[in-house]
């Protein structure tokens, strides 16, 4: 074999495996108990987690109750607020972990229509105006609760809050999304 012929040779071996690849991006998501979820989402929505939901907030300037107390010692909050953000984190829990637990039995109910084949346009609809709509409170109230939380702080901390999280500019700066949770 010439060598000039071995770029074609690697090429012709390299491009099926990537061609595969690409047409089967969803393999392995079958085993899934419902197949929407990951189980990492399902933990999340069970414990209450923003999961990338209040982003408009958090990289706005309405920081969320979470890392505000996980921030409170360099923040230098008073013993008010931080009661205070105590009190409004474990509310948001109260209002969005019921309603991550609906999400979950929605989409597993969706799922199960699906699996057993007995899914209408009907129900459909219906599930999935369901779901939305609870996707919808669930956004609202992570979001609700970072613009509280901008009640209860200082302009200076919530400066400082923006420089701790690598917020600086117009750009966030070492934020990952995926990892924001609350």
């Amino acid at each position: 074999m010439k060598l000039w012929m071995l770029p074609i040779v690697v090429m012709t071996v390299v491009l099926p495996g990537s061609a595969l690849a690409q047409s089967q991006p969803y393999s392995g998501l079958q085993s899934r108990s419902i197949k929407a979820l990951s189980e990492q989402q399902i933990e999340d929505l069970k414990a209450g987690r923003g999961m990338g939901l209040a982003l408009a907030a958090e990289l706005n300037g309405y920081p969320g109750p979470i890392h505000v107390l996980e921030l409170a010692e360099r923040l230098q909050l008073s013993g008010d607020q931080r009661k205070n953000i105590q009190g409004l984190l474990s509310s948001m829990k109260a209002e969005t972990i019921p309603l991550g637990e609906k999400l979950i039995a929605e989409e597993a109910d969706l799922d199960r229509q699906f699996a057993s084949k007995t899914i209408t346009p009907a129900t459909l609809m219906n599930s999935t105006q369901a779901i939305g709509a609870t996707q919808a409170a669930l956004r609202a109230a992570h979001l609700k609760y970072h613009l509280s939380t901008l009640d209860i702080l200082k302009a200076s901390q919530v400066k400082t809050y923006a420089e701790l999280r690598g917020y600086s500019g117009d750009r966030p700066q070492g934020h990952n999304p995926g990892g924001h949770r609350h």
